[in-house]
C-alpha cells in the first residue's frame, strides 16, 4: 500500500481541563462525537483524552491535505476505540473510499500528540 500523507498534532492538556465541567456543553458536542464523549468521560481525568483525540482529528486533516477535493473538519472525524483497544478513524465514505488512515496518539499530563498515516488501499 502506497502512503498518501501523514500528519502529527501535539495539544496542550490544560486547554481542555475547562471542558472536565460537564460532557453536554455546545463547544464539546460541536467538535466531538457521543461516542468519543462517552469514552473521554468514561475516564478519571478526560482532559488528556479530550486532547488526544483532538489532536487526532487535527492529525488526520494535515494528513488529508492534498488527498480529497472534500475539506474535512474535526466534527467530521470520529475516533473510536476498536474492540482490543486500539483507536481508529471513521470519516465521511466520499472521503475514506479508496483510503486506510490509521492513527496512533499518546498523553501525559500537560501534552497529548497525534500521529495520522493514509494509504491507498
Amino acid at each position: 500500500m502506497k502512503i498518501l500523507g501523514i500528519g502529527v498534532d501535539i495539544e496542550n492538556v490544560e486547554r481542555f481541563r475547562w471542558l472536565n465541567i460537564k460532557n453536554d456543553s455546545r463547544f464539546l458536542n460541536k467538535i466531538y462525537a457521543k461516542e468519543e464523549l462517552k469514552y473521554c468521560f468514561s475516564k478519571k481525568n478526560p482532559a488528556p483524552h479530550l486532547a488526544a483525540r483532538f489532536a487526532g482529528k487535527e492529525a488526520v486533516i494535515k494528513a488529508m491535505n492534498g488527498i480529497s477535493n472534500k475539506k474535512l473538519s474535526v466534527n467530521d472525524i470520529i475516533i473510536i476505540n476498536t474492540d482490543s483497544g486500539a483507536p481508529a478513524v471513521k470519516v465521511p465514505n466520499a472521503v475514506s473510499r479508496d483510503l486506510s488512515i490509521h492513527i496512533s496518539f499518546s498523553h501525559c499530563e500537560d501534552k497529548a500528540v497525534a500521529f495520522a498515516v493514509i494509504q491507498a488501499n
